[in-house]
C-alpha cells in the first residue's frame, strides 16, 4: 500500500520499531508525526508533508 493513495484521509500512524538509533532527521520526523514510543498511534490527515515523513521513516512506522 503506499501512502499517496490516502491524499486527503485521515490515516492512523503506529510505531513500531525504537528511534533511538536513528539520526535526528528520521527523530525529528517521529516527534512531527506526533509519535513518541513503540505502539504509539496518532491520527492526521495524509498531506503530501504527512507524506513525505512517512516515507522517511517507513522503516518504522506502520499506517492504514
Amino acid at each position: 500500500m503506499k501512502p499517496e493513495n490516502f491524499l486527503n484521509k485521515k490515516i492512523t500512524i503506529t510505531q513500531i520499531k525504537s528511534g533511538l538509533k536513528f539520526n535526528d532527521r528520521q527523530k525529528g520526523n517521529l516527534v512531527g508525526l506526533g509519535l513518541r514510543g513503540i505502539g504509539s498511534s496518532s491520527e492526521l490527515t495524509a498531506t503530501q508533508a504527512i507524506i513525505g515523513m512517512i516515507k522517511k521513516v517507513s522503516h518504522a512506522v506502520k499506517f492504514n
